[in-house]
């Protein structure tokens, strides 16, 4: 595709939801452009699937979402043209008017929809991180033994991979930021006092600190991400509040000194402990669900391999993927989710591959095993999911059997992730380096045995009820 063809792919979606009067927000993850609509019965669900470039439609997190797959970014650099608006923000000022019902199920998408919007800018940072430890692991003395734990480039890739997360209050700051239309110099900002020197200091030593005489709790913030989420959600409306009251002489001085002036009590007193407490026993439940041993174990992590992929169709995933940073970037690594994914990725490909040798059509087989490609290669399973998955639907008990063993097989050999890899290609089991050689090459046969029997199963059941087998 060409840009003349992602502006025609776009100026037929934004068409087909309502045009820019039904569009409160738009935005994009991966492979899906997010729309929040002011009426979501307008889009036609099966007219939308027929644009050419449109792999699915996905209702979740209270957006309309449109699966376009690995050029969504260019597609939404042309819907932001035909639309008339360069950002998110021009959008809502434009077309948000009175107050949505405030219900549960509303606290929750919208919950879902911040973290992801936060998260996923992340994913180029944390491969690249993750790719520099993969480096100093395999070449460093635990592995081939190329460079000593003295050498300057083991030194280098080491504190380069460990950057991302360390840093991870000043980057979330600024994505989270982002995401709720506010100041993102100012939640960068905010980000850098938790994780100041002089702050980890005394967290390390153990010194009694007060802000404006209140007594906080002083916490190391280095590689944690709850905090700042709720920080960076609490400062939107602060900012908000003195950019609204102060004139506008005053405003370019005073908004943002008063703004961090009122969010240091706040963050440090309160939101900054409790979300390192939060972030505490989310680790340590992970962790103890880890440590249950046997079956209770075993039949955990292979049930989440064969859900996952449901998981992420809803977005939920994005809760499971939070809780492996907080672990990882706590203490190191991660075995119980972590365990489940590779396979759960690559069941994906061997519902595809499985699919594609039950076809009869040649073209229908190409397309099959393009899908295989776009996930073991590219990374991108929505292709897949929507393509195979929910054309034929039984495909999806393939890709769960699948995902159920490959899974199985990681809990009982105890795979265990040292980086965060958030890919579904080849390149996911670089997450599985730092440890023993042998556990990445447990990552890969996990990854192996997901996608040979995903593509078994699937060629078994078949595509649908008058798919029989030949015999």
């Amino acid at each position: 595709m060409d840009k003349q063809d992602y502006n025609k792919l776009a100026k037929n979606v934004l068409d087909a939801v309502g045009g820019k009067e039904n569009v409160l927000s738009v935005t994009h993850c991966i492979t899906r452009l997010r729309f929040i609509l002011k009426d979501q019965s307008i889009p036609k669900d099966k007219e939308v699937e027929l644009i050419s470039g449109v792999v699915g439609i996905m209702h979740s997190a209270g957006q309309y979402q449109v699966v376009i797959g690995q050029a969504v970014d260019q597609v939404y650099d042309e819907l932001c043209k035909v639309g008339g608006f360069s950002s998110t923000e021009s959008a809502l000022e434009e077309n948000t008017k009175g107050k949505k019902k405030v219900t549960l199920k509303s606290i929750g998408n919208g919950i879902l929809d911040y973290m992801a919007g936060s998260l996923t800018p992340l994913i180029p940072a944390l491969i690249t991180a993750a790719l520099f430890k993969t480096l100093a692991a395999v070449l460093g003395p635990d592995m081939f033994g190329l460079l000593s734990k003295t050498s300057d480039l083991y030194t280098l890739f080491t504190f380069v991979g460990d950057a991302a997360f360390y840093f991870f209050p000043v980057i979330i700051g600024y994505t989270a930021a982002k995401k709720l239309n506010c100041s993102p110099i100012l939640s960068m900002f905010l980000g850098a006092i938790l994780i100041h020197p002089t702050l980890v200091n005394m967290a390390t030593e153990g010194t009694k600190f007060t802000v404006f005489g209140i007594p906080s709790s002083v916490q190391s913030y280095t590689a944690t991400i709850i905090p700042i989420f709720l920080s960076v959600w609490v400062l939107s409306y602060v900012e908000k509040f003195f950019n609204k009251v102060i004139p506008s002489m005053l405003k370019i001085v005073f908004a943002p000194f008063l703004t961090i002036l009122v969010m240091l009590p706040i963050t440090l007193c309160v939101l900054g402990p409790a979300g390192a407490f939060v972030g505490k026993y989310i680790c340590d439940g992970l962790l103890a669900m880890g440590n249950f041993g046997g079956v209770a174990t075993f039949l955990a992590i292979a049930l989440i391999g064969a859900l996952w992929e449901f998981l992420v169709m809803s977005g939920m995933h994005w809760v499971l993927i939070s809780t492996m940073i907080v672990v990882i970037s706590s203490s190191g690594q991660e075995s119980v989710v972590s365990a489940a994914v590779v396979a759960a990725s690559f069941s994906v490909g061997g519902m595809c591959f499985g699919a594609a040798l039950r076809q009869k059509k040649a073209g229908d087989k190409s397309v099959s095993i393009s899908y295989v490609v776009a996930q073991v290669i590219g990374g991108v399973t929505e292709p897949g999911l929507y393509g195979i998955g929910f054309r034929y639907k039984r495909p999806f008990i393939g890709m769960a059997i699948g995902g159920f063993a490959g899974a199985l097989y990681g809990a009982i050999v105890g795979l265990t992730a040292y980086n965060i890899v958030p890919v579904a290609s080849f390149l996911c089991v670089l997450g599985y380096s730092g440890g023993s050689t042998m556990n990445f090459v447990n990552a890969i046969i996990s990854g192996v045995i997901a996608f040979v029997v995903a593509a078994v199963a699937t060629y078994v059941i078949g595509l649908d009820k008058n798919d029989k087998m030949a015999v």
